[in-house]
């Protein structure tokens, strides 16, 4: 049975769980970063999940004017504005480690800190989850045999489909396949996929963003949608098919649309959302229009759960380089979609 914390000091600021990533990795330093100051902490209570003594590392390394407050639950208590509240779940503390290099304990401690989010999230403890990046070599020598963060968590929370949305300045993109080789991406777009690529895009556009009949543009594989075949098969074969079942079933999905104009027209304001059908076609223009600030929404889940859309970034550790602005926006959207389920959910 699903109970909600009631903690009145919650009910203005959604609370939200940060999870740390790897803590070989950039996490650590981007949620410092970010939390440094009063600003986010106008639309949320953070509260960190992750290694009590990496954080605490991180913070003096960084010089940062902050005090990292120790938490055994949820309840954050009051903190300042100086003040980041970190709820360690791991058995023993975390031992030593080589930043930027992949390990199996690290990989460990990262899914740890996933699952014990996921679980104050399923019981509603907290109001949803923003996550800093994990390494797939690293988690997987762990022994969680998982290419990433969605799979992962739709795992977790017995999701029956999931899928990732990536939002950046005035682009929403939802993803038909991610990382692949483009010689496969062929075979990989069958109708069924992009079906479900044109579902979860609008599940998210009507749930998440309140567009009651949000307009969709679905990206063509091949230069001018192919060309009546002259240049592929894949926009007849498989994508207008998927697009003619979504209308069957009252989703405005456009017939496929060439992508070298189709985020420019989503970017002016035509349709609400892009089905982008692999990883480069979709992120070249969001990188483009909201390089540093975009964020990945994973849609399909019983949960809120924004994330970064980088990587652990090995090669920068340590060295204060790091930017905390794709972690900041996904916090804000974290919060903002919390605040707004809560006032669906107290109608």
């Amino acid at each position: 049975m699903k109970t909600k914390h009631h903690t009145p000091r919650h009910e203005s600021r959604p609370l939200l769980g940060i999870t740390m990533g790897d803590p070989a990795g950039i996490g650590p330093e981007v949620i410092a970063k970010a939390l440094t100051g009063a600003g986010l902490r106008k639309v949320c209570f953070p509260l960190v999940v992750g290694s009590l003594s990496v954080m605490r590392q991180t913070v003096k390394k960084l010089k940062l004017k902050l005090e990292v407050r120790s938490v055994a639950s949820h309840e954050t208590g009051a903190l300042r504005t100086n003040q980041i509240a970190v709820l360690d779940p791991l058995e023993k503390p975390l031992g030593s480690f080589k930043p930027g290099v992949a390990a199996s304990e690290t990989g460990a401690a990262s899914v740890a800190f996933i699952k014990k989010a996921v679980h104050l999230a399923q019981i509603g403890c907290i109001d949803g989850i923003v996550t800093a990046p994990i390494n797939k070599e690293a988690i997987n020598m762990a022994g969680c045999h998982f290419p990433g963060h969605t799979e992962l968590l739709a795992d977790l929370t017995r999701a029956r489909e999931s899928g990732m949305m990536i939002i950046g300045g005035p682009l929403k993109i939802m993803f038909v396949t991610t990382h692949v080789a483009i010689k496969e991406l062929p075979s990989l777009l069958t109708q069924a996929r992009i079906e479900k690529g044109i579902r979860l895009a609008h599940l998210a556009l009507t749930t998440l963003f309140g567009i009651k009949k949000p307009k969709i543009g679905v990206a063509a594989l091949n230069p001018h949608a192919g060309e009546h075949g002259l240049f592929g098969d894949e926009e007849a074969r498989v994508i207008l098919p998927a697009a003619r079942a979504a209308r069957a079933k009252g989703i405005l999905a456009s017939d496929p649309l060439p992508a070298d104009t189709l985020f420019g027209k989503t970017a002016r304001g035509d349709y609400d959302g892009v089905v982008a059908l692999y990883h480069d076609q979709g992120l070249i223009p969001l990188k483009l229009v909201a390089f540093g600030t975009c964020v990945n929404l994973t849609v399909g889940l019983p949960i809120i759960r924004t994330s970064v859309d980088h990587g652990t970034a090995f090669d920068i550790v340590g060295k204060g380089l790091a930017d905390p602005g794709s972690l900041i926006e996904a916090v804000r959207l974290a919060a903002a979609l919390a605040t707004k389920r809560r006032t669906q959910q107290a109608r």
